[in-house]
């Protein structure tokens, strides 16, 4: 469509889409309405990613047909924006997602941040061919018979008793210190470390001290991947860290974290040279330079998404103590974390399943149109994207409606955690395929880390149930958003011990200070 006539059509507010599922139009001010904020980002609301797509869909479960859930914003001299909450329509889009004429592309828009801490040249934020290109010469290394390769899997399981010795006994030695016999303490951060170590040191075969990991490498990233959030709405010039740190304390810390971020990943790329980890699986003669900007990606990205899952796991069993012990029924007599294991935890992986559903690390996904693309869903309704029309897949909210993860569906509320939703769908013969929550995406740009990230997540929560008893220390469970989403207390919550850590296991690694609540 022209420019001047979708100006004219806009002013008009003739609605851009076409179809029998026509989205309903969102108005760009709305005052008095109780809408919780504009329905775009700016300075003041960019930390609070979930209440802008909330403002999408402000009354409109008084809407029926498309408009229910499917909205558009649409401002004279701008491409349409789409959010939808249809898990059909988010189904069609992902499956139509690819680099051929026509298909929908990721939207760069929400990644610009991303981009200019990485650099441009990523699976992430690459489109069209070039991002064919690194999916293909990603996927050896990130398959899942890479990953569940016995000797590596060996490798992760070890790298990560290793380490939960330490811990235990750190712990062990700090309850018998203050004759207590519980301790109150954020679960992420603790997570944050652990993950980190297994991505570095067992995927892709680094040798980094656990102690610098969790010191200086983990905070060094949490304030990066803070940067890249507010990078992305407020720094519309684009301005470096290192030009920015001359004017700003802030802004020295960020440069400084910059070059901590970069020293990580030169470690990491050492490891190459021998063929440690998945390097060895990694079909390449690209030069390490070219790398670089997607190795900043996985350390940073797989971070943050296996932090968020893991995290969110333990702070929903922490509120559900029957599920959480019908987890350790099934963990408590594992003693080697081999696949096949893991993959037979049934009440395990309903929890993680539930999770990814309920609270999923990417709570949107971004695309655009790059043609005007008609679109059909399983279910035959129909609708007519607009050329350049910028797309948020809201997984969150999707997730969340009762239309379609309720009662009637799933035998639950939506809103609810409820693992044995899962047991209810597979006796209605409900399979994952036709159910999904869209935790790691869908179509071809399904994320990439999926199978490492359940391999880390099974490991990490499987052995917290099987060592700790544990509860919440808040009632309600709300939700922060950024790059991914979390538990806003950071997973506090109450751990005892199950049984005693034996006298001989390594103290080496000292235990976080307790919280003002112990």
């Amino acid at each position: 469509m022209r420019p001047l006539v979708r100006t004219w059509r806009q002013l008009r507010r003739v609605n851009p889409f076409g179809g029998d599922c026509l989205p309903g139009r969102v108005p760009l001010l709305q005052p008095g309405s109780g809408r919780p904020t504009l329905p775009f980002p700016h300075p003041w609301n960019y930390a609070e990613p979930i209440r802008i797509l909330e403002s999408y869909f402000w009354e409109a479960d008084r809407e029926t047909g498309g408009a229910r859930h499917n909205r558009y914003l649409d401002c004279p001299g701008f491409a349409p924006v789409l959010v939808t909450r249809d898990p059909a329509v988010i189904r069609a889009i992902l499956t139509a997602t690819g680099d051929r004429d026509g298909q929908f592309d990721r939207d760069t828009l929400p990644s610009t941040g991303i981009a200019r801490a990485t650099g441009k040249d990523t699976l992430l934020f690459a489109n069209g061919p070039f991002w064919r290109r690194q999916r293909k010469v990603a996927a050896s290394p990130f398959g899942k018979t890479a990953l569940f390769r016995e000797d590596l899997f060996h490798e992760f399981g070890e790298t990560f008793r290793r380490t939960v010795r330490q811990r235990l006994a750190a712990l062990q030695q700090h309850l018998d210190s203050t004759r207590q016999t519980s301790l109150t303490l954020p679960i992420e951060p603790e997570i944050k470390a652990l993950m980190l170590e297994m991505l570095v040191n067992c995927f892709f075969g680094a040798q980094v001290e656990y102690a610098r990991l969790r010191d200086v490498h983990v905070p060094a990233l949490e304030r990066v991947i803070d940067h890249i959030v507010r990078d992305t709405v407020t720094n519309r010039l684009g301005l470096s860290p290192t030009f920015l740190g001359r004017f700003s304390r802030r802004f020295r810390q960020t440069r400084d974290d910059f070059q901590a971020f970069d020293e990580l990943t030169d470690l990491v790329l050492q490891a190459r040279r021998s063929g440690a980890g998945l390097w060895s699986c990694f079909r390449s003669d690209a030069p390490d330079e070219t790398l670089r900007s997607n190795v900043k990606v996985f350390l940073a990205g797989a971070l943050e998404a296996t932090t968020s899952y893991a995290a969110w796991a333990i702070s929903h069993l922490a509120r559900n103590p029957e599920a959480q012990e019908r987890v350790y029924g099934e963990v408590g007599p594992i003693d080697t974390y081999l696949p096949e294991k893991l993959e037979a935890a049934t009440s395990l992986n309903q929890v993680l399943d539930e999770t990814l559903r309920l609270t999923p690390s990417l709570y949107f996904l971004p695309r655009r149109a790059t043609a005007e693309t008609p679109l059909e869903m399983a279910d035959g309704r129909t609708m007519v994207i607009p050329r350049g029309t910028h797309i948020l897949l809201d997984i969150w909210h999707a997730n969340r409606h009762e239309d379609h993860w309720g009662v009637a569906a799933t035998g639950h509320p939506a809103t609810e955690f409820a693992p044995d939703r899962w047991r209810f769908l597979a006796e209605q013969n409900r399979s994952s395929k036709e159910m999904l929550h869209f935790g790691f995406g869908h179509g071809a740009r399904v994320c990439p880390g999926k199978h490492l990230g359940q391999l880390e997540v099974g490991l990490a929560v499987g052995a917290f149930v099987k060592l700790f008893r544990f509860r919440a220390v808040n009632a309600d469970n709300a939700v922060k958003a950024g790059v991914s989403t979390k538990p806003l207390d950071g997973g506090l919550i109450t751990i005892e011990l199950r049984a005693p850590v034996p006298s001989t296991w390594d103290t080496a690694a000292p235990m976080p200070q307790p919280t003002a609540t112990d």
